[in-house]
């Protein structure tokens, strides 16, 4: 998975699987990369810039977000998402499942929801699909629900898919369930 550099094949299949709306133009794309103190990982970054910014046919299932409306993650106290503090998670967590007190769990909680990464989408009920802008992860998606977080891709153990926002749309424009690993039985968060 290269994140500094869009592959034409990834960008061809992204193409493809869209009905194209507007993109938002790179002028945009480095004001919000400035604004936020990022640089969007690839093929991500391309996409919007000259594809497409959002889909109302998905993926997820209530469609691809456009970067300009990244929602407010409502946990910090001033509902601002901080783009440029690494993303903090490497490996899935299910937090619902972990022993530790509340006063330990809510900062490590404010990361997880306000750092590092934007939202793609939602496919409802707080179950949202996040892309990792900065720290160990970057260009990784990650599903963060209410109960917990987990990465894409099949080295991950959840998904036959490959990682990235290629390999996301790739999986979805295949029309394949999202945990599809022949072994899951992780539960998905």
């Amino acid at each position: 998975m290269n994140t500094d550099l869009a592959h034409p094949a990834e960008l061809a299949a992204l193409r493809a699987a869209f009905e194209a709306d507007a993109p938002l133009g790179w002028d945009r794309v480095h004001a919000f990369e400035a604004e936020h103190g990022i640089v969007l990982p690839e093929p991500y970054r391309t996409f919007v810039a000259e594809i497409s910014d959002g889909s109302y046919t998905g993926p997820p299932d209530y469609g691809l977000m456009p970067l300009a409306e990244q929602p407010d993650d409502g946990r910090e106290a001033d509902g601002e998402r901080c783009l440029a503090e690494p993303f903090p998670l490497t490996e899935a967590w299910v937090w619902e499942e972990d022993d530790r007190p509340e006063e330990e769990l809510e900062p490590l909680l404010d990361q997880v929801f306000g750092h590092g990464s934007i939202v793609l989408g939602t496919d409802g009920c707080g179950m949202d699909w996040h892309l990792v802008v900065t720290g160990p992860h970057r260009g990784h998606i990650w599903h963060i629900t209410g109960e917990g977080a987990l990465p894409f891709g099949a080295e991950f153990g959840f998904t036959t898919g490959e990682p990235g926002f290629a390999g996301w749309v790739a999986h979805w424009a295949a029309n394949k369930p999202w945990f599809d690993a022949p072994d899951d039985e992780s539960g998905a968060a």
